[in-house]
């Protein structure tokens, strides 16, 4: 059986390229008779917003989008992370990094994409494991050993090559904050909850890779993975702020229905032949993941009037 997720973060409101993904997730699921399960990922402790996650359960019951289970909450699983952790420090696979942003930026000699940011040069990579003992008062981070680049077949972008070195090197799995970093805690996560197929924003393709060599390290299974083109703003760049409000909360705040947000979404996505109110469930006939568009979709103000 096919069980996916929903993976929101509380750090912000969400907007129409979160349903967008959201929305091509749950059909895909329940076209197929899957169970669809909700994890809040709300380990980026510093950006997250409490008044964000009652948000989050507002956005999907507005959008008509459910899930099956009780939802999952990151921060009530550290326990998991830090056994995955001890694993790959019994394994010498990772290190400790005491190197902070400024260093790693300061060592960078070529421009990188953005949020990857600079590669990481290996300064701390000659240490072992047991080296964080001696550190004393020092903060540091826990970075894998990227030794190599597995490739993948995506089941939207087709078969994927990434070379890490270009994009990061060896990257955190644990923060000098003594929390777990993203790429960790989501693999545990989805091997944990047994989700079969990954589907998300194509922002996180370069995760993929990274992931793929923790499943590995750690004996796991790593599921399928389908990365979704952005909705993005006129600029080209990725749906935000800079664009004006587009929060799902101020369009309904607006008047705007959620039947008239998922028509668009399904004309985007080439499921309807012009944008017309609809629902979810309204769009699991037309479901169609060979006539979603491979480049981004661009989101006007006022397409929703």
């Amino acid at each position: 059986m096919i069980v996916s997720r929903l993976a929101p973060s509380p750090t912000g409101a969400q907007h129409p390229g979160n349903a967008r993904t959201y929305l091509i997730a749950w059909l895909w699921v329940r076209s197929q008779g899957g169970h669809l399960r909700l994890r809040i990922e709300d380990i980026d402790s510093p950006r997250v917003r409490p008044e964000a996650v009652a948000s989050l359960f507002d956005d999907l019951r507005w959008l008509g989008l459910d899930f099956d289970g009780e939802p999952v909450v990151q921060t009530q699983r550290l326990p998991l992370y830090r056994a995955a952790l001890d694993e790959l420090r019994g394994r010498e696979l990772v290190y400790p990094c005491t190197c902070t942003r400024s260093d790693i930026a300061d060592s960078a000699s070529a421009p990188h994409a953005e949020r990857e940011g600079p590669v990481y040069p290996g300064s701390c990579a000659g240490r072992r494991a047991t080296d964080a003992d001696g550190l004393g008062d020092r903060p540091y981070a826990w970075r894998f050993r990227a030794t190599r680049s597995p490739t993948f077949v995506d089941r939207f972008v087709g078969e994927t090559a990434i070379d890490l070195r270009a994009v990061g090197g060896d990257f955190v799995v644990w923060k000098s904050s003594d929390t777990p970093a993203y790429q960790l805690a989501v693999a545990v996560d989805d091997a944990d909850m047994g989700i079969t197929d990954v589907i998300r924003g194509d922002d996180l393709l370069v995760s993929t890779p990274r992931q793929i060599l923790l499943y590995e390290a750690l004996g796991l299974r790593p599921p399928r993975f389908m990365h979704v083109p952005l909705v993005v703003g006129e600029d080209g760049r990725r749906l935000a702020k800079r664009h004006g409000d587009t929060r799902l909360t101020a369009l309904r705040a607006r008047g705007v229905s959620a039947e008239t947000l998922i028509g668009w979404l399904g004309w985007s996505c080439g499921w309807l032949p012009e944008p017309r109110a609809t629902t979810a469930k309204g769009l699991l006939a037309a479901f169609d993941m060979t006539k979603v568009p491979r480049a981004p979709v661009t989101f006007r103000d006022g397409d929703l009037r």
